[in-house]
């Protein structure tokens, strides 16, 4: 952040996750594939799984209210929701508007953003620099996702990775010298035919021939995103920490988008950040893409793992293939 009019942070996280939960047993007898499989080559050992009817705006507006409770902000004194979402409840309206409803926040703008899983962290830069031009005073972020309704279950090599869930942070105005300090956010768009969801939009509108061909499910290259991620992970981090100054040795706090448990450890070995400053819970959730870094901060503040002036480093890499890193010093 250059040239602010105020500093801008985070007041307050919330999370939500269905209830249900798809272990690596329940996926060995829905694919060929085994659980050590799968925790070898993932972390993963289970995932959240949205019940029939459950819709993405639902989640995001239970994890939006623990927010806005744990921020101490009524819905009505919001002035702006973000939904960061590749999953929205239907093309149009914006899943931020369904939110917004189902918050009774009749006073806030509404919008969606669509940056795969580097999505909340673009959002939250997206909301701090509205909130530092003195434009919106307290501002919704959410990543939510059902990416099960995307997932394609006989797929073995992508069916393991995905679950559902939603994580939440109110932004606001805070003292000098906190929030967030930098940023960094960009992307690779030739190569976004890594990641994909190849029909359903005007490129290819759903026809009896796009369902037969299972073109409405995520399509991955794993291998080729698998070493963007690892390189980009380590890049985006340091160019983030040096806008502001400062170095991995810095962080106290380094919450990374839950993907893969490799590409975690790769990219903190690459940066020198010791693994008991990195909240890993990918092996309860998989990747939830938008909703894994916020779920993961929420985890990390319940636990008492983020204290008043920690440097809190957020960071995502998606389809796109985008990538997005935030540096926050903590507290209002």
């Amino acid at each position: 952040m250059t040239k602010q009019l105020r500093a801008a942070g985070i007041w307050g996280t919330g999370s939500a996750v269905p209830e249900r939960i798809l272990t690596n047993a329940d996926l060995e007898k829905m694919v060929d594939t085994s659980d050590e499989w799968i925790t070898t080559r993932t972390g993963i050992k289970e995932r959240r799984i949205a019940d029939e009817g459950q819709a993405t705006s639902d989640l995001a507006a239970a994890a939006g209210r623990r927010a806005l409770d744990a921020a101490g902000v009524a819905p009505e004194e919001l002035d702006l929701i973000i939904v960061a979402t590749v999953t929205p409840d239907m093309m149009f309206p914006a899943t931020a508007c369904l939110v917004q409803m189902k918050l009774g926040a009749i006073n806030a703008a509404t919008f969606d953003l669509s940056a795969g899983c580097s999505g909340f962290v673009y959002a939250l830069d997206v909301a701090a620099r509205c909130v530092a031009s003195g434009g919106y005073d307290r501002v919704l972020v959410i990543g939510a996702e059902v990416l099960s309704r995307i997932t394609d279950w006989t797929d073995r090599s992508t069916c393991v990775l995905f679950g559902d869930g939603a994580g939440a942070a109110v932004v606001g105005p805070v003292s000098e010298g906190r929030g967030l300090l930098s940023s960094d956010l960009g992307a690779e768009g030739a190569q976004g035919h890594l990641l994909t969801l190849p029909a359903g939009g005007s490129l290819l509108p759903a026809s009896l021939e796009t369902v037969q061909e299972r073109k409405h499910y995520i399509c991955m290259q794993g291998n080729d995103v698998f070493k963007f991620a690892v390189r980009i992970m380590e890049e985006t981090t340091l160019k983030s920490l040096q806008k502001c100054g400062l170095g991995p040795k810095d962080i106290d706090v380094y919450i990374p988008h839950q993907a893969n448990i490799r590409i975690i450890d790769a990219a903190i070995k690459r940066l020198g950040i010791p693994r008991e400053k990195v909240l890993i819970n990918v092996q309860w959730y998989g990747n939830t893409s938008a909703a894994s870094v916020p779920i993961a901060l929420n985890e990390a503040q319940a636990a008492g793992m983020i204290k008043d002036d920690d440097v809190v480093v957020l960071v995502g890499f998606g389809a796109g293939l985008t990538w997005a890193s935030a540096v926050l010093r903590w507290g209002r």
